[in-house]
């Protein structure tokens, strides 16, 4: 069983930065695809906020370029999202997923709240 374990959300105040962190052994596969998503308040469709795709590069949402990176530790363990000049449109709840290469599985982990306010 593939599980996700994500950590470092909180309440922020806009201008400000965080680091979130997402755990899975499964990582080290190198089939599996990290990623992050995001559900905005009231909205019930998680959108994308940044991916690591098969060919190596990243896909970032248009709304974070520039502000946020995705990254993963050596061991291939842990995937990051560093947010800077975080905006209060950016309040959601952040997911880690991976995805499965020629699969339809995805993998999700259980999210973490980030709220960006005064």
């Amino acid at each position: 069983q593939v599980q996700l374990v994500e950590s470092g959300g909180g309440l922020v105040q806009p201008g400000g930065s965080l680091r979130l962190s997402c755990t899975a052994s499964a990582f080290t596969d190198s089939r599996i695809i990290p990623g992050w998503f995001r559900r905005a308040p009231g909205k019930q469709q998680r959108e994308l906020v940044a991916q690591f795709l098969s060919s190596g590069t990243i896909n970032y949402a248009d709304s974070v370029k520039g502000r946020f990176t995705i990254s993963r530790d050596n061991a291939k363990t842990t995937v990051y999202l560093q947010m800077n000049s975080l905006k209060p449109e950016d309040t959601a709840v952040y997911y880690c997923n991976g995805r499965r290469l020629n699969s339809a599985d995805i993998y999700w982990g259980q999210g973490t709240q980030v709220t960006v306010s005064s």
